[in-house]
């Protein structure tokens, strides 16, 4: 039998998990370049670190993952910045429709309650 799979259910991999962390953080922009020749390069800008003293540099990220995921919807691209010889667009996490977080309700539990019987009672004035 043949299963269709929607985009959250294919499986990326590692790298694909990382890929969706990094774009996901709203500290570390995301960009593709599309060189005139039709060659893409996903990256961002890791700051310098103190911690472990290492300088800024630029990070790219595996094209072919991010084309996946890119291709089945996880990612998208914002407004293009067009320079001679090459396009610049942002990556973004692809918004999807929020899935309910609680859980159906179970059925009512019923608690059996003995009636109460009314007693008349005098009141002090």
């Amino acid at each position: 039998m043949f299963m269709r799979h929607s985009p959250s259910d294919v499986p990326f991999g590692a790298a694909g998990v990382d890929v969706l962390r990094i774009v996901s953080d709203p500290r570390t922009p995301v960009f593709v370049t599309v060189q005139a020749s039709g060659r893409r390069r996903y990256g961002y800008w890791r700051p310098y670190d103190p911690r472990t003293n290492r300088p800024g540099c630029h990070v790219a990220l595996p094209t072919s993952t991010c084309d996946r995921l890119y291709a089945a919807g996880r990612i998208t691209l914002g407004e293009p910045l067009v320079d001679p010889g090459k396009t610049t667009y942002r990556v973004r996490l692809a918004r999807t429709p929020a899935t309910p977080t609680r859980t159906p309700a179970a059925a009512p539990v019923r608690i059996p309650v003995a009636p109460v019987r009314a007693v008349a009672q005098t009141l002090a004035a």
